[in-house]
Parts: C-alpha cells; structure tokens; sequence
C-alpha cells in the first residue's frame, strides 16, 4: 500500500529540503523574533514557512491525502490517507539556540500511521518507518533497548503543567521513576525522543498533554523497531487521545505499572 501511495525516496528528499532550511534559519535566527501561541508556548515565522513548505510538497506527493498540522490545524483530515505534520518539534530549544529539535511528518492510512519520519537537523539523523517494513537511521535497521536492568534503565519525559491536579500525579510519577530507574532525561522535543527510543538510545519514553503531530511518526519508529506503544492505560488510544508509553517491551511494562501505582491518566 505505501509503495503505491507515495515515494519514500521523495518524500526523505522533500524532507532533507525543508530541514535545510530550518538549519539555516537556525544559524541567524534571533529569539527576538519569538511569538508566543500561549505563555509558555513559542512559536515563529520559520515555524510557519516549514509547515508551508512541507505542505506544498507533501501534497504534491500524495494530492488527494488531507492534512493536520501543528500550526494551521486540520484540512480534510477525515480522508482515507492524511499528511501529519510537525514542521519544527522542539522550538522552544531553537529559539534559544540548542540544536535539539527536527521535523516529524506521518501519513496515516484509515486514521493508523503506515510511514513516519523523523529528521533530526542539526545532526542531519533521519529515522524512517514504513508499517510492516521496519524502522531505519538512513540505511541502518534500527531496534529497541534489550536491558531489562532498572539500574542501567534510561528514561526520556517531557513536563505538563497545564492541569494542576493531573500535574500533581505526573510528578509524583517522575518522583517514582527517578527511585526506580537509572536515569531520566528531558530533550523538550517529542519527536526526538521517540527516534532515540527506537533507536535503542533511550529505553522508554512517556509524556501526556501532546498531540497527534507530535506523537504520528516517532510511534510508528518505536513500534516497527519492535518496541510497544500505548497510552498511559495500555491501551491504543495514544494518538489522539494526549497520553503516550513507549518503549521496549521490558522497560514499557515497567513504567506503566508506576504510571497505574499513581493512577496517572
């Protein structure tokens, strides 16, 4: 079905194009130049001119795919195949110059992600999926952490704070994952955190409070990489439902059973 929906040859290109333009931005960019979408929420013209950029080719890739996007939102995103798009995960890292943020672009088949990419920029690291077909760093086969020691167990988060009592629950959730586990790491950008679980960099990853742009193609990455993906109820509903689990099988039970010891949902 992905051979015969879009070109993942040219699609990786289309990518690498758009990444070569944040990398540039990235080099001249001021934080003078931040909006801010909330409070805490960043966002920037070069955020703007990469969804529109990898709109145009996307669609020129697939036409009668519809789009959900991080900064215009959905456009026919109730047809069979639809483009996902986060154009620049991790802005609030750019916009004070820390060169850990990429784009993540999926396209979802019947509402299920059947190719995902994840381009780490500055590193120039691109992390491809196709369902099915396995998960890859360029030509390299990628795969999932096999420590089931919680000793050397290193797990990646993200912060919420926007539901004070649901907080309360997250944080007592990170309390008990640094007693148990042998690290914890915080890279602010979603995308990159699953690319490195399924790369086997990180061991497991969970946040809440996200969405689908954030979360479409780095779960493809971990699933094919034969990690397990969830929400924080071990169910399926991670994608558009704002929780996410991943990570190998060992390290993904692991951490949901103190995500279910703190009732976290």
């Amino acid at each position: 079905m992905v051979d015969a929906a879009v070109s993942l040859p040219a699609l990786l290109s289309a990518i690498r194009g758009v990444g070569t333009y944040l990398r540039d931005e990235f080099q001249r960019f001021s934080r003078s130049d931040t909006e801010y979408k909330t409070a805490r929420d960043p966002v920037s013209y070069v955020d703007r001119r990469a969804e529109e950029l990898l709109q145009e080719r996307c669609a020129r890739l697939l036409p009668e795919a519809g789009f959900i996007l991080e900064e215009r939102g959905g456009s026919d995103s109730d047809k069979d195949f639809v483009w996902v798009i986060d154009p620049l995960d991790g802005t609030k890292n750019f916009v004070h110059g820390i060169p850990l943020f990429g784009i993540s672009v999926a396209l979802l088949y019947q509402r299920t992600p059947i190719v995902g990419v994840v381009y780490a920029v500055p590193q120039d690291e691109i992390f491809w999926a196709v369902k099915g077909a396995g998960a890859f760093r360029g030509t390299d086969p990628l795969r999932v952490s096999e420590t089931t020691d919680p000793d050397k167990i290193l797990v990646v988060t993200g912060f919420m704070y926007k539901d004070r009592v649901r907080a309360e629950k997250y944080f007592l959730a990170l309390s008990e994952v640094m007693r148990r586990f042998g690290g914890l790491r915080r890279l602010g950008s979603a995308a990159l955190d699953l690319a490195y679980v399924a790369a086997g960099r990180m061991d497991v990853f969970f946040e809440m409070d996200l969405n689908p742009w954030d979360v479409a193609a780095g779960s493809l990455l971990v699933q094919e990489a034969g990690g397990r993906v969830t929400d924080f109820s071990g169910g399926d509903k991670y994608l558009f439902h704002h929780t996410i689990l991943a990570g190998s099988p060992w390290a993904h039970q692991a951490v949901l059973e103190v995500l279910e010891q703190v009732e976290l949902r």
